[in-house]
């Protein structure tokens, strides 16, 4: 190759040629041999003698630019193409090597004896092998093959009438050719039958039909069956599909007893099986494994469904979430008696948020209990045990509140509709002890002072906000009185109460407090309430029950003014006053009663108890009140159905 410094002759000269643009091509040619970086030379040269006339240095930058794009997408395009052509002759050359491969099989099986046309481990046993992978074209390919004895009607059914003792009349052959590394070509299936050359004659072998339905007691088709026996010889270890009316028939099945073992499932559906009579931890299952009898059908059922998803919370009655909360859920089927044997039984946490997803659970009635001892069971939102249905995805909310020796838990339902009954007004009662709450109604309590003020949140019920110095909270634990001055009682004292979150916006329905009656000395009116409530935490203005600074909330239950509902955040103001120093006003209860998303339905829970007998008595507007006595023993729990 000749380099040329300069492309054009140097007699030409400007002159000769004023336009660059006119020199002849072929002259060009003639003249040099250029290679592709002096065309670019020339090209070059153009574009500058161009600029130079134009007077726009800046715009052969721009076409450059355009240029190299314009070649990158018919590029890209041009490589799309081919990738695309390539890919589609793979895949006609796998499919054309699949379907050789299926012919293969087939002539493979129609040239084997009858007797020998089965799998290895199959019903009917034979010299194939159920899944083998093969190398076409350097193509790898799976190659599965279902062997199955058919019962034609033609001559009788086993079982039917007339009953065929010869079952077996032929077989029918399934092959299915896949490849897990061909894109778009989906697995090839092709079916035939083989007969035998002389009539069936009859065998000691029995039948297995397999029937698969669903909770509602309709078909599952395509149903998963895996069969198995290391009992027999040679042994069997079958994997097979319902049918349309979810029914799987094995026919000519060696005779066994007890020892046919059975799976049945299907994607996103529960599991079912049998199981080994005599295995230790289940000596006396309630599905035991199968057993086939001599020239007789034996029936096996299977209930399967769609599992289903639990979304389950721990919080309080004020919606705040509880963390790290050791449970226990299970559910109500069996696979074994004689010890009981639950299907489903496990233990579990909650997380960092307080929640826990629990997956795949098989449509039944659970049961979720606490294992934690730091909380007690205050309620379960739907009631406890719990119906989970197949493909459902169901909230499950546990209210938990602090451990305490001694609890009760009151369910109240309808004894028509089994449901709970709302405002329903329980009492519990012995000697020194009455207290009556409302189901569907949270409680916030407060009954000890003597942690302390300067406390912001509820978190701690021992303490509070803050106190005037009128208030003595400290000397008798769980009392208020008036501080005294000397050997006299202060005539008031006032104490605020830290803040109490609901969680979201609440409904309030009354307050309360114990004892509700005070020593006549004191004075009328000698314990007075106030309440503020807001959604900012921060803004706090007292007022009572007309909804103004000048009212105030009087002793027993009260309504809380409506101007409090849909807030989140609450404080009490409570006032204590006496007109005589020698006698003080007491407050040992404190309750505001609401209502909102984490108040368990037809409820109410009752904490700090001791170990007592105890009267329940319960009432509803227009039903029969219930009177029963239950004797606390620990952390109990108590159902009542009322009838109208």
């Amino acid at each position: 190759m000749i380099k040329i410094p300069n492309p054009l002759p140097a007699q030409a000269g400007n002159d000769q040629f004023p336009n660059k643009s006119q020199i002849p091509i072929s002259k060009k040619i003639g003249h040099w041999t250029l290679d592709i970086g002096h065309l670019f030379e020339i090209w070059i040269l153009k574009l500058g003698f161009n600029s130079r006339k134009k007077r726009n240095p800046a715009f052969t930058l721009i076409e450059a630019i355009v240029g190299v794009a314009v070649f990158t997408l018919i590029a890209i395009g041009i490589y799309s193409v081919i990738t695309q052509t390539t890919k589609l002759i793979h895949a006609a050359r796998a499919r054309v090597a699949a379907t050789a491969l299926v012919n293969e099989q087939i002539e493979i099986v129609r040239n084997l004896p009858y007797a020998s046309v089965g799998t290895s481990g199959g019903i009917p046993n034979g010299s194939l092998p159920q899944t083998q992978t093969l190398l076409r074209d350097g193509i790898a390919f799976t190659v599965n093959t279902t062997i199955r004895n058919v019962d034609d009607p033609f001559d009788g059914t086993i079982g039917g009438a007339p009953n065929d003792t010869a079952p077996a009349d032929y077989k029918l052959v399934e092959i299915s050719v896949s490849c897990a590394s061909c894109t778009g070509n989906p697995p090839l299936v092709f079916t035939t039958t083989i007969s035998p050359k002389n009539l069936e004659v009859s065998t000691n072998n029995g039948s297995l039909f397999i029937r698969v339905f669903d909770a509602s007691g309709h078909a599952v088709p395509q149903a998963s069956v895996h069969v198995e026996n290391a009992v027999v010889s040679p042994s069997i270890a079958i994997d097979d599909v319902t049918n349309n009316e979810g029914l799987l028939q094995l026919i000519d099945v060696p005779p066994a007893d007890e020892s046919y073992s059975i799976r049945v499932t299907r994607d996103g559906y529960s599991t079912e099986q049998t199981y080994q009579p005599g295995a230790p931890g289940n000596p006396n299952p309630v599905k035991p494994h199968a057993s086939v009898l001599t020239q007789q059908v034996t029936q096996v059922s299977f209930s399967i469904d769609k599992v289903s998803t639990v979304h389950l919370t721990t919080t309080n009655q004020l919606c705040n979430p509880l963390t790290f909360v050791d449970l226990h859920s299970e559910g109500t089927k069996l696979i074994g008696t004689n010890p009981s044997l639950l299907k489903y039984s496990e233990d579990f946490f909650t997380d960092g948020n307080g929640t826990r997803e629990l997956t795949n659970f098989e449509w039944d009635t659970y049961i979720f209990s606490l294992t934690d001892t730091g909380y007690d069971l205050a309620g379960s939102i739907p009631l406890s045990p719990v119906i989970v249905s197949p493909d459902a995805v169901l909230p499950v909310t546990l209210v938990l509140k602090s451990h305490t020796p001694y609890s009760l838990l009151v369910t109240v339902l309808d004894t028509a509709t089994q449901q709970p009954l709302p405002d329903s007004q329980v009492r519990l009662s012995r000697n020194g002890y009455d207290l009556t709450l409302a189901t569907n109604r949270g409680y916030a309590w407060q009954t000890d002072w003597s942690g302390g003020g300067s406390q912001e949140q509820f978190t701690d019920e021992t303490r509070y906000y803050d106190n005037d110095g009128g208030i003595n909270a400290t000397s008798t634990q769980g009392d208020l009185f008036l501080a005294r001055s000397g050997s006299d009682y202060q005539s008031i004292g006032t104490l605020i109460s830290s803040t109490i979150d609901t969680g979201t916006g609440t409904n309030y329905v009354s307050v309360f407090w114990k004892p509700a009656d005070q020593l006549p000395q004191t004075g009328a009116d000698s314990v007075r309430m106030q309440l503020a409530s807001n959604n900012d935490n921060a803004t706090w203005n007292f007022s009572g029950p007309d909804g103004t600074s000048s009212s105030f909330y009087t002793p027993g239950i009260s309504a809380v003014h409506a101007s409090h509902n849909n807030n989140r955040y609450m404080r009490y103001k409570i006032t204590l006053s006496t007109l005589d120093p020698a006698v003080s006003p007491n407050v040992s209860d404190i309750g505001i009663t609401f209502v909102n998303g984490c108040v368990p339905p037809g409820q109410a829970f009752f904490s700090n108890l001791s170990a007592n007998d105890y009267t329940v008595e319960v009432s509803h507007n227009g039903y029969a009140t219930s009177t029963d006595s239950i004797n606390i023993t620990g952390n109990n729990a108590y159902s009542v159905v009322l009838s109208p």
